[in-house]
C-alpha cells in the first residue's frame, strides 16, 4: 500500500467534508432562546440538563433551576451548582415522588408553587437559561395545566433557553419545542437489584 497516496485520498475526502460542513454552517444564522425537552424512559434526562447548566456557567451565563417532584432529595449537582451563587439560582420545590407523599392535594400545591417560581424566573430577565427539572412528571399527572405551560413558554422572552426534563413528555410540549431528545433505556442495574448510588443517580 502506498501510504502517501492513501494520505492524499484521506486529505481530499476530509477537505470535501469540511467544505460541505462550512457551507451548511454558513446558512445557520438564527440565534434565539431554545425550548429543549429531555424525555424518555432511559437514564440521563436531568443529568443532561445539569450538564448544560455547567456548560452555561463556563460561558458566564445566568442559570435558574426549579426542581419539581424530586427536589427534596439531596443531590451532588446541587452541591456543585451552589458553589456558583452569582450565576446559579436553584429552587428545590418538590417534596418527593407521588408514591412517597401519597397526598394528591399536597402534590398539586407543590407543583403549582414550583410552576409559579418557574414563570417568575423565565419572565424576570435575570436568567439566560431556566431548567425545569421533572416538570414533565407534574404535567403527566395534570398537576400543572399543559395548555398554560405551552402558552407561557411560547410567549417567553426571546433570549431565554428553557430546558424541561422528565419522562412521558406530552405531545403539545414536544410540538412546541425546538429540540427534543428521547433517552432510551437499553440496560439498567436497578433491574438487577442494584440500588441508586451517589454520583450515578443523585
Amino acid at each position: 500500500m502506498n501510504t502517501s497516496d492513501d494520505d492524499a485520498r484521506h486529505a481530499e475526502k476530509m477537505r470535501k467534508i469540511k467544505d460541505a460542513r462550512d457551507k451548511m454552517m454558513a446558512a445557520k444564522t438564527i440565534e434565539k432562546g431554545l425550548l429543549i425537552v429531555h424525555t424518555g424512559k432511559g437514564k440521563g434526562k436531568s443529568t443532561a440538563a445539569f450538564g448544560m447548566a455547567m456548560r452555561g456557567i463556563g460561558h458566564q451565563m445566568r442559570i435558574g433551576i426549579v426542581q419539581f417532584i424530586k427536589g427534596a432529595i439531596e443531590t451532588g449537582e446541587s452541591a456543585v451548582l451552589n458553589a456558583f451563587p452569582e450565576q446559579v439560582t436553584m429552587k428545590r420545590m418538590g417534596e418527593g415522588f407521588t408514591w412517597e407523599t401519597q397526598d394528591k392535594t399536597r402534590d398539586i400545591a407543590a407543583a403549582g408553587a414550583a410552576w409559579a417560581e418557574a414563570k417568575s424566573m423565565i419572565a424576570s430577565g435575570d436568567y439566560d437559561m431556566v431548567i425545569l427539572d421533572e416538570l414533565n412528571i407534574a404535567l403527566r399527572y395534570d398537576y400543572v395545566d399543559i395548555d398554560e405551560v405551552v402558552a407561557f413558554l411560547k410567549a417567553r422572552p426571546a433570549g431565554v433557553h428553557v430546558v424541561v426534563t422528565g419522562r412521558n413528555a406530552k405531545e403539545p410540549l414536544i410540538e412546541a419545542a425546538d429540540l427534543v431528545t428521547e433517552m432510551t433505556m437499553v440496560k439498567h442495574p436497578f433491574r438487577d437489584g442494584v440500588k441508586p448510588q451517589a454520583g450515578i443517580e443523585f
